[in-house]
């Protein structure tokens, strides 16, 4: 029975795409709906979500973020102010055309993002520099009609948090966009167990609107990269087109300079992608929704539920831990458990309640650990901080071991068609090689690392003098 539900999945090595829809589907993460492009985000999905929200939430808040919540929809005289931002997000807006059964004088869109609705409310909200800065954020969903979707990576509605804020000068905005980044480069190592590169995007791949956009990139287990959190700088440009000034301390009437920054429920495709083997789930400790799952052996003899229940309730204080007393097979169990991700199983059997000993397997890497009950917290809580770390470890290492440097074109595209995985290439500067580079190979630019490197003089496609060194890889 344990071996069937295992076999349920198709092995990454075959197909990964199949693979990954697998474990969505079997960890029983979302579900479908009548909603074409729309998911059912299930309990054991949402929670992990929630973790995120919380433990995220509280990290915007030490920098001074505050939460506020804008409305839904978006009047279209409104979008079309920005004029970049609109051709931007043009394709992907859907359209409430009526309230009720009355045609509506002016068509709203189901919002794609709030710059628009956020520089609307700044407009009003903001008339001295004692106003600012305003350091806003919303956790909210947004509405973009992806034409192909995936659970988590794309669908056509999402949850995400948008942080939007507003500045008395340029360098203060550009200091809370790096500020911002970090955070989410942070959060993503040391809770996510994701290592990731953090850099700016190139002015083809900037957010429309932005000055400057700059990203954490991450390395699925495929060797695709996914763009796993934004921050932008806008400068003064939408406050320019929305009329967002102050009067400054020197009684001049000044712009504002605005940041937006976002992450997604993407992430939770990113944990699956990055950390998940052929048995299904592997979930970091800190993100996962059950970190101990208690199985009892024999459950059915005398004492050995009891048990179950008590070592539950000594391990309640430290972790999040349920014990499974469903009448499935202890093998059913351990199959479910693994699929599902939980860091952290302990077995109790008649002969173990004897012995006064359990015994611990970790997920991450199947080790099998037998103590006695007495140690029974001490090690759970070391065991949890280990595998949190050891995950990161391994998720760098494999990073690091999938990122290849190509000094000229017949590298590139060596490495592109036989090494899947992030590559590091000198580059010109100029969007049209950026394009030929796409089009010829299907990896765009993933970002101009902070940390640089001179790999080369020359740009790798066109061979003109280099100016940046850049990621490149395929994409989700």
């Amino acid at each position: 029975m344990a071996d069937k539900k295992v076999e349920a999945i198709t092995s990454m090595e075959e197909d990964f795409a199949q693979w990954y829809t697998d474990v969505v589907v079997k960890a029983d993460l979302t579900g479908y709906t009548s909603v074409k492009g729309f998911m059912v985000l299930k309990p054991a999905g949402y929670a992990i979500w929630e973790l995120i929200q919380k433990q995220l939430d509280a990290k915007f808040k030490e920098t001074g973020v505050e939460n506020v919540y804008l409305p839904m929809l978006i009047p279209e005289g409104l979008l079309q102010k920005e004029k970049d931002h609109v051709e931007g997000f043009a394709p992907e807006v859907a359209w409430v055309t009526h309230g009720g059964l009355n045609e509506l004088q002016e068509k709203l869109c189901v919002r794609p993002t709030s710059e628009t609705l956020f520089c609307d409310f700044y407009q009003k909200d903001i008339t001295s520099y004692r106003d600012l800065p305003k350091v806003y954020n919303q956790w909210c969903s947004v509405v973009r009609w992806e034409k192909e979707t995936r659970p988590f990576l794309r669908s056509r509605e999402f949850l995400w948090q948008e942080g939007h804020t507003a500045h008395a000068t340029a360098e203060e905005a550009q200091e809370r966009t790096i500020q911002m980044l970090n955070v989410y480069a942070d959060f993503c190592e040391k809770v996510l167990a994701i290592p990731v590169v953090k850099g700016q995007k190139t002015e083809k791949e900037k957010f429309a609107g932005a000055v400057a956009t700059y990203t954490i990139e991450a390395l699925m287990h495929d060797g695709k990269a996914l763009q796993s959190g934004t921050s932008h700088n806008f400068g003064d440009g939408f406050a320019q087109a929305f009329g967002v000034q102050f009067t400054d301390k020197d009684n001049q009437l000044k712009h504002v300079h605005q940041t937006s920054w976002g992450v997604t429920t993407r992430l939770i495709g990113a944990i699956i992608m990055v950390h998940g083997d052929n048995n299904g789930l592997k979930l970091p400790p800190m993100v996962a929704p059950t970190q101990v799952m208690i199985v009892p052996i024999q459950q059915k003899k005398e004492g050995v539920l009891e048990k179950a229940e008590e070592l539950r309730a000594k391990l309640a204080n430290i972790a999040r831990v349920k014990v499974d007393d469903s009448d499935k097979s202890p093998g059913f169990k351990f199959a479910e458990c693994e699929m599902r991700g939980i860091p952290l199983r302990v077995e109790v059997g008649p002969r173990d309640i004897e012995n006064n000993q359990c015994v611990l397997v970790r997920r991450d890497t199947g080790e099998k650990i037998s103590i006695s009950m007495d140690e029974l917290e001490a090690k759970v809580e070391e065991l949890l901080v280990t595998i949190q770390k050891d995950m990161l470890e391994a998720a760098r290492a494999h990073r690091d071991s999938h990122t290849y440097t190509a000094k000229n074109w017949d590298e590139f595209v060596d490495i592109i068609n036989n090494k899947p995985g992030f590559i590091k290439a000198m580059w010109c500067g100029e969007t049209e090689c950026e394009e030929n580079i796409k089009a010829e190979t299907g990896a765009s630019t993933r970002c101009m690392p902070f940390e640089q490197e001179q790999l080369s003089d020359t740009c790798v496609c066109c061979g003109k003098p280099a100016k940046k060194m850049v990621y490149f890889g395929r994409a989700y």
